[in-house]
């Protein structure tokens, strides 16, 4: 197919197939330096960005994008309002306030169709973005599918994810409005960890109150947040509120990121020097991680081709957005029309079995009511190995998105995800965290189906971290002692019982 029409960067000389290597304010190709032109002002070039792709004679250099895109602006029917919970009217700045620092509110409400992003969040984006598109040309011949596959690999960043995308502005934000402190929940463990980098780097103090079933699988997450500084806890904790109710319900409580983010948001309301970062789901997250997709772009340009289908994990939807949203962009200006593909855990299934209705974010019920697919916040997922997709609810603009029929969702259960994890690792040489296993196993089955059909689809997945810290995991897979987990359809029945009724 045809590359799709872009405003593109000022192209490099590159003569021939290869990877770039960006490094100080050089630009080197196979040991000899490049010519470059001047760029664009909406782009940075990045002086120790690193990028790789498989490249050829029409490739160009990608840099970093100035400016975040907000996918409000370009909808046809704009989103539901997030309702305060008390009064059931549309959320006020004010009502924020106690939460998040003044910027930040001012995103999660904007209609602008661009925010620049500053240049101290530029400065810091520079030591890993941007970052590759690969072909994963090895998992195409190990699968004799017709079929190419590219990947946008977030984790060469200090945290192996996607996450610092949003941690780094949002701690900057932070600490312009002169906030000590800031506290969030941590499912897997990158979010926290991202968080934990990012304050390390602004000197703000972090507290990170992490899953339950996560503090005990993945120990070495926890050292890495320590590493940078922050305390952990394990939630539900007997520190809150929130955490010591749960615990006299259930004191095995596995924990669950709804529980997690009521213990944070506790702590934030009651401390006027803290603020609560989220990884997820809010407008303003979703936002900062478009940096992902406007390269993708630019990268999809370079090699010549057009993506037919876009594949990517959700839990709470920052990494699926992050690459998706500037591609329906795209889809909507009729510049191309992939499928977009979301993938769910089958034990969470909140877009292909979850309600469309306004409830809270939050196990305890503090946070504001935001219109999303949920399972019911009382909902607790039985303790999967992809911690970062255990949520009740999706993000409420990706909700938004499934509704107006701009992409599509599946559900595929673990012991799937990981058996393509293993082929990925096995032909590609990176090993991915579980939540992108899920991305893997839905990619795998698309290019079985060509290999099926004949047809040569220009497959794009989002690879949004690796595996390093979930070895436990694989260990699991590997002994034979993995199994799916599910849910019973009489526990989301009695969750979805107490979602809040509020008048259309």
């Amino acid at each position: 197919m045809a590359a799709l029409s872009h405003t593109s960067a000022t192209p490099f000389a590159i003569s021939k197939p290869t990877d770039i290597c960006i490094q100080g304010k050089e630009k080197w190709l196979g040991g000899f330096a490049l010519n470059t032109k001047s760029s664009p002002s909406k782009f940075s070039n990045g002086l120790r960005a690193r990028a790789k792709a498989s490249l050829n004679a029409d490739q160009k250099a990608i840099q970093i994008p100035r400016q975040w895109y907000n996918l409000v602006s370009d909808l046809p029917v704009k989103p539901p309002p997030p309702l305060n919970p008390k009064t059931h009217e549309p959320v006020k700045p004010e009502d924020l306030a106690p939460l998040f620092p003044d910027e930040l509110i001012k995103q999660e409400a904007s209609n602008e169709k661009f925010i620049d992003i500053p240049e101290e969040v530029l400065d810091i984006y520079e030591l890993w973005r941007p970052t590759p598109l690969i072909r994963a040309k090895r998992l195409e011949k190990l699968l004799d599918t017709p079929a190419k596959i590219y990947y946008k690999y977030e984790g060469v960043s200090p945290a192996g994810s996607h996450k610092p995308n949003t941690a780094v502005p949002q701690v900057f934000y932070n600490a312009q409005q002169g906030i000590k402190n800031v506290v969030t929940e941590t499912g897997a463990g990158q979010w926290g960890s991202s968080l934990a980098f990012a304050c390390s780097l602004f000197g703000l103090g972090c507290e990170v109150w992490q899953v339950r079933a996560s503090y005990d699988q993945k120990p070495y997450r926890r050292l890495m947040m320590e590493t940078w500084g922050a305390k952990v806890y394990p939630s539900p904790s007997s520190i809150t509120e929130a955490g010591r109710k749960i615990f006299q319900k259930d004191p095995s409580s596995p924990g669950s990121l709804g529980i997690a983010i009521s213990e944070a948001v506790e702590v934030a309301a009651k401390n006027a020097d803290t603020k609560y970062c989220l990884g997820s789901v809010l407008n303003h997250v979703l936002l900062h991680q478009t940096v992902i997709g406007e390269e993708c772009i630019k990268q999809m340009e370079a090699v010549g081709e057009t993506p037919d289908v876009i594949i990517g994990c959700t839990g709470g939807g920052s990494n699926f957005a992050g690459l998706s949203f500037p591609f329906i962009r795209e889809k909507l200006n009729g510049n191309l029309n992939p499928v977009i593909r979301a993938v769910e855990p089958a034990a969470c299934p909140s877009l292909t079995k979850g309600v469309y209705a306004y409830d809270y974010g939050d196990t305890a019920g503090l946070t504001p009511l935001m219109k999303m697919h949920t399972l019911g916040h009382d909902f607790i997922p039985d303790p999967i190995h992809a911690g970062g997709l255990r949520y009740h609810g999706m993000a409420p603009l990706i909700s938004h998105v499934y509704e107006l029929g701009f992409m599509e969702a599946i559900s595929i259960p673990q012991t799937e995800c990981f058996q393509g994890a293993i082929q990925f690792a096995r032909s590609e040489g990176l090993i991915p965290a579980p939540e992108p296993a899920h991305a893997i196993a839905a990619t795998i089955r698309e290019a079985l189906h060509c290999r099926e059909t004949g047809e040569a689809k220009v497959i794009l997945m989002a690879m949004c971290g690796h595996g390093h810290f979930d070895l436990t995991s694989y260990k699991k897979y590997l002994q034979g002692n993995m199994v799916d987990l599910s849910f019973e359809e009489e526990k989301i029945k009695a969750s979805l019982a107490n979602v809040p009724q509020v008048m259309a």
